[in-house]
């Protein structure tokens, strides 16, 4: 085991907090203009993504239902690149749309992954599913 491997839980764990938070503060943005520059709430298909993120990036960083909210939230982020940012060039750096390629990958993983040991899912359910994740090394 490496040195970091016995610290997989709990960095995995931080990992999934902190990007639930920032992905429920893009939502929070949108839905009530919080913590925007422009001050006002999203309309239209951006409130539909807007609830997607609070939500979703809330129940992510609690790590509750967390395998289908990050599902969900990928698949989000993955319409976004491909509706907002595709067409203005080939390249995510070109047609700045990294982060949105970035947070469709990362919520894929977390889907792929689980909720682990450390959250809502492993404490209220205490389904295997949810207690065991891949571990990082044998």
């Amino acid at each position: 085991m490496n040195f970091l491997g016995r610290f997989s839980e709990p960095i995995y764990s931080i990992f999934r907090f902190v990007t639930g938070f920032l992905f429920m503060c893009h939502g929070l943005q949108k839905v009530f203009g919080m913590l925007s520059p422009r001050g006002g709430p999203a309309t239209g298909l951006p409130m539909v993504s807007g609830y997607i993120e609070l939500i979703g990036g809330t129940l992510v960083m609690l790590g509750l239902f967390t395998t289908i909210a990050a599902f969900i939230c990928s698949g989000t982020m993955a319409v976004a690149y491909f509706m907002a940012h595709a067409g203005q060039g080939l390249f995510p750096i070109v047609n700045r749309g990294e982060l949105a390629v970035l947070y469709a990958f990362v919520f894929l993983y977390i889907a792929a992954r689980g909720s682990g040991k450390w959250s809502l899912d492993a404490m209220m359910f205490n389904h295997a599913r949810a207690a065991d994740t891949m571990p990082l090394t044998r």
